[in-house]
């Protein structure tokens, strides 16, 4: 689980701005940000099944999941998610043609939302119900359901990064200690749905609560990182911000420029 908020080329000289949430069991185990050895992949790394929630390469090619929520289905599958997006940012295939040749395959997945994008084109897909569409320049959120759903949770973050967080990057100067603080704020609402505000997704309805929030916490489970991504026209800043474990509040930053 996890929740994403995106502007696609709306903010003048920055292209791509995306701030996320990865939801995960606590005893997963997990490799933070970083350089991936042997691969164009810069990603945190899910090292149970070897991929990855969200990444980019130097050649300016990104990619996001999210899982999508339904309790009802209880199959295994013979691939992870977090697969897509390393064979995404592995590829030189374009976003909407690499999207349609997953379409094809989309069953041996369980239920997924995904964004892959470069630095022309961003296309969004589900295999329960969306099928590959080339993004137009806006404001997008993508938690559990498919993005045309509009969750209670999504309009929420929407709201905040619509109302408090793009009109700091419109600023014609804005200091990097106020950006984050106002996107660490975000990222970590606790504040949850109310309880007619909540999908039916097949789980109880006290998880449904609880998984409400941008930020979710209890015993076992809950909001492992959180991520704020910049891409320029020509140079990324990627900030990641560890929220669970003896690394909790660690902030590390990753830049660079495009290589092609």
């Amino acid at each position: 689980m996890c929740i994403v908020a995106l502007a696609w080329q709306v903010v003048e000289g920055l292209p791509i701005c995306l701030l996320s949430n990865r939801d995960e069991f606590y005893i997963r185990p997990t490799q933070s940000l970083r350089h991936w050895q042997d691969s164009p992949i810069i990603a945190g790394q899910d090292l149970q099944s070897g991929g990855t929630w969200m990444g980019i390469t130097e050649m300016g090619r990104w990619a996001v999941i999210t899982n999508y929520r339904d309790a009802s289905d209880q199959r295994i599958y013979p691939t992870s998610r977090g697969e897509i997006v390393a064979d995404y940012l592995a590829s030189d295939l374009p976003p909407i043609r690499f999207a349609q040749q997953l379409e094809q395959r989309q069953q041996d997945y369980a239920g997924f939302n995904l964004i892959v994008g470069d630095r022309q084109q961003a296309v969004y897909m589900s295999n329960r119900g969306e099928a590959p569409q080339v993004l137009a320049h806006g404001v997008y959120v993508m938690s559990n359901g498919l993005m045309s759903e509009h969750w209670a949770k999504t309009q929420h973050l929407r709201q905040r990064f619509v109302q408090e967080f793009l009109p700091l990057l419109a600023l014609p100067e804005v200091s990097e200690s106020d950006l984050q603080q106002v996107a660490w704020d975000i990222l970590e609402d606790q504040r949850q749905r109310l309880p007619e505000q909540l999908p039916q997704t097949g789980i109880a309805q006290e998880l449904e609560q609880l998984l409400s929030s941008t930020f979710i916490a209890s015993p076992n489970y809950g909001t492992r990182c959180s991520n704020f991504l910049r891409c320029f026209q020509q140079h990324v800043i990627w900030l990641e911000k560890t929220q669970q474990g003896p690394q909790q509040g660690k902030i590390q930053c990753l830049e660079f420029s495009y290589s092609g």
